[in-house]
């Protein structure tokens, strides 16, 4: 394996982008915010979402992903995935087959605009159209193990330009496998570790435009990013470590790359954070907590075509909007 480019978390703010000020230190914590349409420190854009079973409410939702119509797709604790607007509304919703064993914890498109479902417990990959209704013949493994094409707790699934698919896993074997457009497998890499290039639960994907891949590597308090476009998997950048300072992570849980940034939630100090894209600190949004523009170990986050960003308040049953 190529030996990476290793890059630790700025401390402190630091010098910042232009554009990007420093709004100042709350009570409890310091909230970080950029101005020209940023939300005012600790004041969202936008607050939805009440604890429930009955449709459009929410029970610890785990997961989120956006469509081209800005649609947000949230899966929770109870098994359902839910369609709402941008706003809100309620839209549409249908259950995953199973869920005695447990919940999906990761949601994405692919290149068709299928939702691919990380169904972790049942160890595979699920697609649906964008109505509900399930592409079985386009399932990505289901049986328990550890050789190839085999999982055991299956995090996230994403699409690269080649229509190649990763899906990460955690437990006794933590991995990324890649497969083809046609589902077969490719190759594999990782293992537990705190490692380059090993994983201690890799939570989250992105696939950027050079088809690097991009893990939030949550339990190592860290972002890796590899290209695996050819027939093994290089190590190109490591950055982020533990801590509650501006710039650290504890348990990264979702990224979200755009442009030059990378904006990530973190499950462990909830909030989210915004990076360049080597790692360098620029600007932060919450704090613990359960008024509007607090937030309890948020588990993911959207940007929209406004660019506004749609945080997943897990804890608080919850959508919060921000921008940042």
């Amino acid at each position: 394996m190529q030996r990476p480019r290793t890059i630790g978390a700025q401390r402190g703010p630091g010098p910042v982008a232009k554009g990007v000020v420093v709004c100042g230190l709350l009570a409890q914590a310091c909230l970080w915010g950029c101005v020209g349409g940023a939300s005012p420190p600790g004041k969202p854009e936008l607050v939805w979402g009440r604890q429930g079973l009955s449709a459009g409410r929410l029970m610890k939702p785990r997961a989120m992903a956006i469509d081209e119509q800005d649609q947000l797709y949230i899966v929770d604790m109870t098994g359902r995935i839910q369609v709402f607007a941008a706003d809100g509304q309620y839209l549409r919703g249908w259950r995953t087959p199973e869920s005695q064993n447990g919940k999906p914890t990761g949601l994405s498109f692919d290149r068709h605009g299928h939702l691919m479902v990380a169904d972790t417990h049942y160890f595979r990959v699920l697609f649906y159209t964008p109505q509900g209704r399930l592409l079985e013949e386009r399932t990505i493994g289901g049986t328990y193990g550890f050789g190839p094409g085999q999982f055991t707790l299956v995090t996230d699934c994403a699409q690269d330009s080649q229509g190649s698919y990763y899906v990460s896993e955690y437990g006794e074997y933590d991995r990324i496998q890649k497969f083809s457009a046609e589902r077969k497998f490719l190759l594999q890499w990782g293992g537990h570790g705190e490692g380059p290039g090993q994983f201690a639960r890799p939570q989250d994907l992105a696939v950027d435009e050079h088809d690097h891949l991009w893990v939030a590597d949550a339990c190592n308090d860290r972002i890796q990013v590899f290209d695996a476009t050819g027939g093994e998997a290089k190590l190109l950048a490591v950055w982020g470590e533990q801590g509650t300072d501006p710039g650290k992570l504890r348990y990264p849980y979702h990224l979200w790359l755009d442009g030059d940034c990378v904006y990530v939630a973190e499950f462990g100090n909830h909030r989210v954070q915004k990076f360049t894209r080597d790692g360098r600190f620029l600007a932060a949004w919450g704090v613990h907590g359960r008024r509007p523009g607090e937030l309890y170990q948020p588990w993911s986050l959207v940007m929209d075509s406004q660019r506004r960003i749609h945080i997943l308040d897990t804890y608080n049953h919850r959508v919060q909007r921000i921008r940042l």
